[in-house]
């Protein structure tokens, strides 16, 4: 559940601090007050695109950070799994975005990513934006609402394509043109015999250029070798010579106080270790080699594994592999018929592993459609609408349709007149009808995962979803949030009085100027607060007795 969110510098936000409760929680104001610009700012906090554009005009950055509360394994292995501690029952995210256009993400006031963000979005909120053309969205999103209504976890069918895929354009390479072919031969051999002629080998470069700095400084390292050992060692002053006259001076002090005995003991080890080190020291210095002869060679073998490193392979290593790689490639290619057959046996087991996957996957959709579109046509029914509703799942199981999800095609068909025939509902669906058949949609497949308590924590957050709608079907979608608050926390931004009755905490968005700058503010309204934005929403700029007296009877029965 989102308990605090805060935005600092961002659009016309200049600093606010919204905190949220359970239950519905509605927003209103004025057109162009920075209502949806509040829901955008939350959606930074769940991965979304940054842009340096919604920094405010004069300010070095724009911040949003928000406090959730959860309690939900899944939540502590995404922040377990990215190396992150986590919060007994809270989780603090907060993004910067710079003028500059770089920005930063932290996670429980520790450095994350967005990645992480989105791994965490889906447990925590989920946004249904303004005007969402749910039903209009390409085939893989119409596809995706059901698979989520399903709780269907597409990992096995999309690693079953992959395989299948990947052995398909295997086998495609190998039966290429003669000339494409023997192009492709040249090439690989080439490429091949300039990596095996350098013989690269792991690590080679690192230890070179460590040899380099020691050959290009030899005189310097040499001195400083020399000079230390000299110091720890051979010098008149040496530290050796000087602990040896340490440890006479402790023996003889021994005799008279044994307490001494466990000091000298130590000063004896120090002597060791330090009469080790000068010898690695003497050892190091005699072993540089200072011949201007070997650097130009280690100069030249660094400079060729550059090359190498231009052409195949950000590291040395990557070069390796590409070299495997075409060895790999070379192989087949000479062994091609029997490679080909091979090849051939592996991808009819892939292929017949990805139907099995992919027909059980379909099974599953066609299941949930006929539960799915029951629950749904009902929903939309207790939103003043007299519809049928279905839910169309087609596609056949030729190769053409296979993809990671699947070979399926989903359409959402309506009719929302008696009498008239369905239809697909982004064809003949007006826009109120629309906004409707999308709330109902959201609560379905939400009352679905609310029986998971994994998933029943995560809010809810409704961008003008009254769009189109007006009079008893506003009360019917007002009943309908409320509804859905009861199990989960739901934001609403709406413009209609009727829903905004329907608030358990209702807070007011302004737009104000104050020294030559616009502002937005955000307020939770008391109990005569919210009677006086309710009765403006009915009646416009001027509250008149009526708009109060109906505010007062719409909070009534609401309540």
């Amino acid at each position: 559940m989102l308990r605090e969110l805060r935005v600092e510098n961002y659009a016309v936000i200049d600093n606010i601090v919204v905190e949220f409760a359970t239950g519905l929680n509605l927003l209103t104001g004025e057109t162009g007050a920075g209502k949806s610009i509040l829901i955008d700012a939350l959606s930074l906090l769940l991965g979304d695109k940054a842009s340096s554009d919604v920094v405010r005009h004069g300010a070095d950055k724009a911040t949003v950070a928000a406090v959730f509360e959860v309690d939900t394994p899944s939540v502590a292995d995404i922040l377990e799994a990215n190396g992150l501690d986590g919060e007994d029952g809270q989780l603090i995210l907060k993004r910067e975005i710079a003028a500059g256009g770089k920005g930063r993400v932290f996670v429980n006031n520790q450095p994350a990513t967005v990645a992480v963000l989105r791994q965490l979005a889906p447990k925590l909120a989920i946004i249904h934006a303004q005007n969402e053309a749910m039903l209009g969205f390409d085939p893989a999103a119409r596809l995706a609402l059901l698979d989520a209504a399903a709780g269907i976890d597409l990992q096995a069918t999309s690693d079953a394509w992959h395989e299948w895929r990947g052995i398909h354009e295997r086998i495609a390479e190998l039966e290429q043109g003669e000339q494409d072919r023997l192009r492709l031969l040249d090439l690989w051999n080439f490429q091949l015999k300039e990596i095996d002629a350098a013989k690269p080998e792991q690590g080679e470069d690192q230890r070179l250029e460590t040899e380099k700095r020691v050959l290009a400084n030899s005189e310097r390292i040499y001195g400083a070798a020399v000079g230390a050992f000299e110091a720890l060692y051979e010098g008149e002053s040496s530290a050796t010579g000087t602990m040896r006259s340490a440890a006479r001076q402790l023996e003889d002090l021994v005799r008279f106080d044994p307490k001494f005995q466990e000091g000298l003991a130590s000063l004896e080890s120090a002597r060791i270790t330090v009469e080790d080190l000068a010898t690695t020291l003497r050892d190091y210095a005699d072993g540089i080699d200072a011949s201007p002869e070997r650097l130009a060679e280690v100069e030249d073998r660094l400079a060729t594994l550059e090359r190498l490193r231009r052409k195949y392979g950000k590291t040395l290593d990557e070069v390796i592999a590409y070299g495997e790689e075409l060895r790999r490639k070379l192989s087949e290619m000479e062994n091609k018929d029997e490679v080909l057959a091979d090849l051939r046996k592996q991808l009819a087991k892939a292929a017949e592993k990805y139907l099995a996957s992919a027909r059980a996957l379909s099974r599953k959709r066609y299941e949930m459609a006929r539960k799915l579109e029951k629950t749904v046509e009902a929903e939309i029914n207790d939103l003043a609408m007299k519809a049928r509703f279905r839910i169309e799942v087609s596609g056949s199981d030729e190769e053409a349709n296979w993809s990671p999800s699947g070979f399926d095609q989903v359409a959402y068909l309506i009719s929302a007149n008696p009498g008239e025939p369905l239809g697909v509902i982004e064809h003949i669906a007006s826009g109120g009808e629309l906004s409707r058949v999308m709330l109902a949609l959201k609560a379905s497949v939400e009352a679905g995962r609310t029986r998971k308590a994994a998933d029943n924590q995560r809010t809810l957050v409704f961008d003008e979803i009254d769009t189109g709608i007006g009079g008893r079907a506003a009360d019917a979608v007002g009943k309908k949030l409320k509804a859905l608050s009861r199990t989960k926390q739901v934001l609403c931004i709406t413009h209609l009085p009727q829903i905004a009755s329907f608030a358990d905490q209702h807070y007011l968005i302004e737009k104000q100027e104050s020294g030559g700058r616009t502002r937005t503010t955000v307020r939770r309204m008391d109990a005569n607060q919210r009677r006086q934005e309710i009765a403006r929403m009915l009646s416009g700029a001027k509250v008149t007795d009526a708009s109060l007296n109906n505010a007062d009877q719409m909070l009534k029965a609401n309540a």
